[in-house]
């Protein structure tokens, strides 16, 4: 796939970049998780699924290095309901989301009569994920992110955010894909304000606003993902429908495509699949 340099805004402060783009009319929207981690975070993902059209990264205004806008006064005053606005900027849109990037697409309900195609990875139904996390920091304790933590909670900065962060790795990443876990994550564009908002107005009370009903969907996750459990969706009837393809990734954590990228690719296939076969599950609520 060819690719021309392009970035684009929506009128609250949206960006879009370009990051792959094909022949197909398919529009892929990558929205990264954390928050403040920014849309680098997903460069790797974009490269293993290779999906058909065009793929693009997508920040939040306030969210990695989108930031300094000059005509949005307040970047976080439309959170998470801004993604509307990136869905309707182009047309044949399939938006994939990455753990929190993820919750907020199913916190938007309007996006419904907007995609043609979803994908949710390593993201969850509710909030109840935290809880499991919480245990798991627990039992596995890591000293330098105890340390870390306290600094943060001290000062914090987009610089105390990274080094919180990078000392997490290892609960993000199987044993063997840390150093290919660590290289993503000191690559990232890290945003303490986006965290801030998310811990005040989004982590302890999200739920999902509404399951897709006939719009082609991936829900894919690491079989050994400690930060965000997958078990949640088998509790979940809404999200169990034909339209859903679930996928377990073997090996993988909280970063599936780091850890397994053939079955990530694999997994976005089938989706595909979903997406170009008329006369497999309609595939309603496309943009006219």
């Amino acid at each position: 796939m060819g690719v021309q340099r392009q970035e684009r805004w929506t009128r609250s402060g949206v960006r879009l970049r370009l990051a792959a783009s094909g022949a197909e009319r398919w529009n892929w929207l990558f929205v990264p998780g954390g928050p403040g981690l920014g849309s680098q975070s997903l460069e790797s993902l974009v490269e293993v699924v290779r999906v058909p059209g065009s793929a693009w990264l997508v920040d939040l205004p306030g969210d990695g290095s989108n930031r300094d806008l000059p005509n949005v006064s307040d970047p976080y005053a439309h959170w998470p309901d801004v993604l509307v606005e990136a869905a309707q900027a182009l047309d044949d849109v399939v938006m994939v989301g990455h753990s929190t990037g993820g919750m907020f697409m199913l916190s938007v309900p309007e996006l419904e009569e907007q995609l043609a195609g979803l994908a949710l990875i390593g993201s969850a139904p509710h909030a109840g994920w935290r809880t499991a996390f919480a245990q798991y920091t627990q039992d596995h304790p890591i000293p330098a992110v105890d340390t870390a933590a306290a600094r943060y909670a001290e000062r914090p900065d987009d610089r105390n955010l990274r080094a919180l962060t990078l000392a997490a790795t290892p609960w993000n990443f199987g044993e063997q894909a840390v150093p290919r876990g660590r290289a993503l994550l000191e690559g990232a564009a890290y945003n303490h304000d986006a965290v801030a908002w998310a811990d005040a107005h989004f982590d302890d009370i999200y739920r999902a606003r509404w399951a897709p009903r006939t719009v082609p969907t991936l829900i894919v996750g690491g079989a050994q993902d400690h930060v965000v459990t997958q078990h949640l969706w088998q509790e979940e009837p809404a999200f169990t429908r034909p339209n859903i393809l679930h996928r377990r990734i073997e090996g993988a954590a909280h970063f599936p495509w780091i850890d397994n990228p053939q079955a990530v690719h694999a997994a976005f296939t089938d989706l595909t699949h979903r997406l170009n076969d008329p006369t497999g599950v309609e595939i309603a609520h496309r943009k006219q």
